[in-house]
């Protein structure tokens, strides 16, 4: 039976920048929640704020985004119009009773393995406790 009081966290990363960093953390043993699943994009600001909405409605109780931040090889502007993306989804979230915090977004680099972990635990730890709320 799946423990409901463990938040699942769906993580679009990216191919070339963020997906090492995850990898990495694998490699190096760095433990995060083994309820943290990632799906991978070629660039953050394709991310569509259906697809995230979509995951809240299969049962995800957190979405982190990965960013490519200024290290994107598609696009100078990636960072910002990944920017608007978060910040759009925040207001779909809040018109649908979402809590905008459960969308989060950080660059995250390819050496950055240390740094993911870090937010996946500290999300993973708000989660848990506004799941308690």
């Amino acid at each position: 039976m799946e423990n409901t009081d463990n938040p699942k966290i769906l993580v679009f990363s990216t191919e070339k920048i963020s997906d090492p960093a995850i990898d990495m953390a694998g490699l190096l043993k760095k433990h995060y929640p083994a309820t943290v699943y990632t799906v991978n994009v070629p660039c953050s600001s394709a991310i569509k704020s259906k697809w995230i909405l979509h995951a809240f409605d299969k049962g995800f109780d957190g979405v982190f985004i990965a960013a490519d931040g200024t290290d994107c090889s598609f696009s100078d502007t990636c960072s910002d119009k990944t920017s608007k993306i978060v910040a759009n989804t925040h207001e779909l979230m809040k018109e649908k009773n979402i809590d905008p915090a459960k969308l989060k977004m950080a660059a995250i680099c390819s050496v950055c393995a240390e740094a993911f972990v870090k937010h996946m635990k500290s999300f993973h730890k708000f989660l848990s406790e506004s799941k308690g709320n």
